[in-house]
């Protein structure tokens, strides 16, 4: 382990990006300043937040800072998700396979297709006709 204090994870997702900062201490996670309770209502999101410490089995051991913007709340809570991986990382490099095997360090890239021009929307056309 390094000997530095807090350890930073940068996590993205969509549109959403997320700085994560991790210390030592008691499972306290807050979200630009809010619990993550409050911040993710929806018990699929506390899930995915709560992952890479599941997987790591290090529940409970740290303090985790959150700064995240952009997108919205599914976004936000991949991109948390993935932060935490990566500053768990930073923590222990032993911790690798636990979070390789559950696709915890991927970025996802699935991302919103761009509108064109000459049509409504990404891929629907305008109506045709023949004549």
């Amino acid at each position: 382990m390094s000997q530095a204090t807090e350890f930073l994870g940068t996590g993205r997702r969509k549109t959403s990006v997320a700085r994560v900062r991790i210390s030592h201490g008691t499972g306290t996670i807050s979200v630009n300043g809010r619990t993550f309770e409050v911040y993710f209502p929806l018990e699929s999101q506390r899930m995915a937040v709560q992952q890479p410490f599941v997987a790591t089995a290090t529940t409970g051991k740290f303090d985790v800072r959150i700064n995240v913007s952009g997108g919205g709340q599914a976004g936000q809570a991949g991109a948390v998700r993935h932060g935490i991986a990566r500053a768990l990382l930073e923590v222990d490099a032993a911790m690798r396979p636990a979070l390789k095997a559950d696709g915890l360090l991927t970025r996802d890239p699935r991302m919103r297709e761009r509108k064109k021009y000459g049509q409504p929307g990404a891929r629907k056309r305008f109506q045709f006709s023949k004549r």
